[in-house]
């Protein structure tokens, strides 16, 4: 369900030093819309509970993407909706409730750890023989004892997981799966415009730089180029009318 991707070993972290690579399109990042880009740059996570590359990212590389993201840029997480189930739509509603809460870094770990076991973090097959890890979360149920271990209690966590925000948002996150063609988990999206080809990325601070990059320059860059043609366009117009009325005159 879940295609795999050689993050853990892929993504050493190198000195946050500005990187000078160029990034090409096609190799570095995919464009997934024509539309233009987001009103402020963003940057996206598209993610699933049930994800071992997933889990990895959030243990081991996503508070230094966050904590180096341009100042300009913000960030939100989405779940995918892979499993097309009544519990894959209940852990989604959870995500939700999270962004409600304002507790996303400590609900977020224990969610993980309730379906993987914290050696999800590591890539670790919880279905090789031996290694069974026995999922926490079968019901909502389940997922309200999660969240009264820090202080969420039940009358709570419904009245959140079953309001219009959370329809909504879970209907957003549905349509840009689609929309963005995320077909594999994590992925990022930035600005709902690019998608960062991970496969294609060999450390930590070339991520980084790719993401600020599509995030703050990449459009403006287009912009400024597309603004200096037209310059010279006026120019080279203005130039031609001034000797039409010089010829005209003499």
């Amino acid at each position: 369900m879940l295609k795999p991707i050689a993050l853990a070993v892929a993504l050493i972290v190198a000195p946050l030093t500005s990187f000078a690579a160029d990034f090409v399109e096609g190799t570095h990042y995919t464009q997934i819309s024509d539309k233009a880009p987001s009103e402020k740059p963003k940057l996206t996570e598209f993610f699933s509970f049930y994800c071992h590359n997933c889990f990895n990212m959030e243990v081991n590389y996503l508070a230094d993407i966050k904590a180096n993201l341009n100042k300009d840029v913000t960030f939100d997480t989405k779940h995918v909706d892979f499993m097309n189930s009544d519990i894959g739509t209940e852990v989604m509603r959870s995500l939700s409730v999270m962004h409600q809460l304002g507790k996303n870094d400590a609900l977020t770990h224990a969610m993980f750890t309730a379906i993987q076991g914290e050696s999800g973090a590591h890539g670790h097959d919880h279905s090789a023989p031996g290694h069974k890890h026995e999922v926490q979360i079968n019901s909502r149920d389940d997922i309200k004892q999660v969240f009264a271990k820090f202080g969420v209690d039940s009358a709570k966590y419904d009245e959140l997981a079953d309001n219009k925000l959370t329809d909504e948002s879970l209907a957003l996150w549905r349509q840009q799966q689609n929309q963005f063609r995320v077909d594999s988990v994590p992925a990022f999206i930035v600005n709902d415009k690019y998608a960062v080809n991970l496969s294609s990325i060999k450390t930590l601070d070339e991520l980084i730089g790719l993401i600020n990059y599509l995030a703050v320059e990449k459009d403006a860059k287009t912009a400024e180029k597309s603004g200096g043609s037209m310059n010279w366009l006026f120019i080279a117009f203005a130039a031609l009318l001034a000797f039409r009325r010089h010829q005209s005159t003499r």
